[in-house]
């Protein structure tokens, strides 16, 4: 079977399932000096909006993490299997990602955009990357299609000779895409883009790889419409999970 090879230098990221506000990390904190609480009372309070936000940037500030736990939101994702063993490094979510033991897989591979870094300057941890030479940009994107073509190719011939689906995918690199399901709460979250993210004036300067970046400010742009005042105490408290 022939397929067209397809190549992207983006990634997908879609929040499809959410129970995530402001107002639960209200209704979380407040048991702790007023007993049982509704979370109706919760979001009513969240109208009070100084007094919301000074109760959600105090708990940020001295980093009173468990009230952050109590949402959750569940992510798909499509991004280069090379993201997704980065992003699963982080023992703080649930995954479930495609599996190529039981469905072959489409021939869908990144590659660099041009306007992606190539250059590495510096020492561990404080990594600088610059533009590359336009012989460059050439040279990446040129090398990483003929692998990608022939690896499928290789790939292909070994299932149409009836090779398992989990032996014949050993041979596709780490540029294909997969996809997967990502849940976890606001807590984690923060985490994750404390660490993926770089950002001007942050507590703990982070240096992520460019693509599993991309995928943090796409879960951080939805996460910021579900949880405004989190999001800005966030921001004003050094970017700082609590």
């Amino acid at each position: 079977m022939t397929h067209d090879i397809q190549f992207r230098s983006d990634v997908t990221v879609e929040l499809v399932r959410s129970s995530a506000s402001d107002a639960d990390v209200l209704f979380a904190a407040r048991v702790s000096t007023q007993g049982e609480q509704t979370l109706e009372s919760a979001q009513d309070a969240t109208l009070d909006t100084s007094r919301s936000k000074g109760l959600i940037n105090y708990l940020m500030r001295d980093r009173h993490g468990s009230p952050f736990e109590h949402n959750s939101m569940t992510f798909y994702v499509q991004a280069p299997i090379f993201v997704f063993r980065e992003f699963m490094r982080h023992r703080i979510a649930s995954y479930n990602e495609e599996s190529g033991r039981y469905r072959e897989l489409g021939a869908v591979f990144y590659v660099p955009g041009p306007d992606r870094n190539l250059v590495q300057v510096g020492k561990a941890g404080a990594y600088d990357f610059l533009p590359g030479t336009p012989e460059q940009s050439e040279l990446v994107s040129a090398e990483v299609r003929s692998v990608c073509e022939h690896a499928f190719e290789s790939y292909q011939r070994m299932l149409d000779a009836g090779v398992a689906r989990e032996v014949a995918r050993i041979v596709l690199p780490l540029t294909i895409y997969s996809s997967m399901y990502v849940t976890m709460n606001a807590r984690s979250l923060m985490n994750f883009l404390s660490l993926r993210t770089k950002r001007e004036g942050t507590h703990f300067p982070s240096f992520p790889q460019r693509e599993i970046e991309m995928v943090a400010e796409k879960m951080e742009t939805a996460w910021r419409e579900l949880m405004p005042l989190t999001s800005a105490a966030f921001d004003a408290n050094g970017r700082v999970a609590p």
